[in-house]
């Protein structure tokens, strides 16, 4: 081997049987870092001004650790205004475990539904949900307000679950992971066995969907746990509040009321530990569920 190629080499190595250059893995490393830093810092302020006074809160610089009040914090969240914090917490839990759970739901049936059958329309309809995936959100959140009010749904639980049902994205996905992981041959088998076609869906398709459906519910839940203009728009009786309306509504009255400030401080740390242990349980399925569904089984 010539000495003019061993420079080369040394400056390279092999990822996955991949050559990827030494400049390449220091950029992306510091990429990383940048990203991981712009997500964490937040939550390290948010974790150490928790522990922090109303005094200290605005005496001390953000980052540095001051008389520990956590547990005094904690307590009187739990009782101002009656409790109210954890009514929204109950609140934001209904609108997120039973609304993902349904939309998932809804979102297999017609995911699947779009990769098996063959019938008129559908390729319009496949065009209709991609392109509905490219409306924001708060375009369609005051027709969708209104569309609730004529139907008396505002105020109500129902307002805010039936809206999560259509889920473009979603549906999106299911059809995707259908289209890879369920083959038609084994469909065509059961339906020659006498199996209807609720049961081949029931036990065939959603079984080998599941990693798909994991994948949905975890955006579906994130979606639905930080829903805000929505919630805001239709609710009106605090009792039926999420979260994210309430402690929105308590750091704007914190203006005229100082110790809101870090009643609102450690309610968002509360708010976060859910999502961090549903990520977290759903981690590995959700990991391998965003490369499965391009490959086809």
């Amino acid at each position: 081997m010539s000495s003019s190629a061993t420079p080369a080499l040394r400056r390279t190595s092999y990822v996955g049987g991949e050559q990827v250059s030494r400049v390449g893995r220091v950029v992306v490393t510091i990429i990383m870092l940048v990203a991981a830093a712009y997500f964490l810092i937040p939550v390290i302020w948010l974790v150490i001004a928790s522990t922090k006074s109303t005094g200290d809160l605005f005496s001390t610089p953000g980052f540095a650790l001051a008389e520990f009040h956590l547990w005094d914090n904690l307590a009187a969240l739990s009782s101002y205004d009656g409790g109210i914090f954890w009514r929204w917490s109950l609140n934001s839990v209904i609108y997120s475990v039973f609304g993902s759970a349904l939309t998932t739901l809804v979102c297999a049936m017609t995911g699947y539904a779009l990769a098996v059958y063959r019938f008129p329309g559908r390729s319009a309809l496949l065009a209709i949900v991609l392109a509905s995936m490219l409306v924001p959100g708060t375009v369609i959140a005051q027709p969708t307000y209104v569309l609730l009010v004529r139907m008396g749904l505002d105020n109500t639980y129902a307002g805010l679950l039936l809206p999560a049902l259509v889920y473009p994205f979603g549906v999106l996905l299911c059809y995707i992971y259908a289209q890879s992981s369920v083959p038609l041959e084994l469909i065509e088998a059961a339906r020659l066995d006498g199996a209807s076609e609720l049961r081949v869906f029931v036990q065939i398709g959603l079984r080998l969907m599941v990693t798909g459906l994991v994948t949905v519910l975890l955006f579906a839940f994130l979606g639905s746990w930080n829903s805000y203009i929505l919630p805001l728009l239709v609710l009106s009786d605090q009792e039926l509040m999420p979260l994210t309306v309430g402690l929105t509504g308590w750091n704007q009255a914190s203006i005229s009321i100082p110790g809101l400030q870090i009643l609102t401080v450690v309610g968002s740390l509360v708010s976060v530990i859910p999502i961090a242990i549903v990520f977290l349980s759903l981690q590995r399925f959700w990991r391998s569920g965003l490369t499965a569904g391009g490959i086809r089984g």
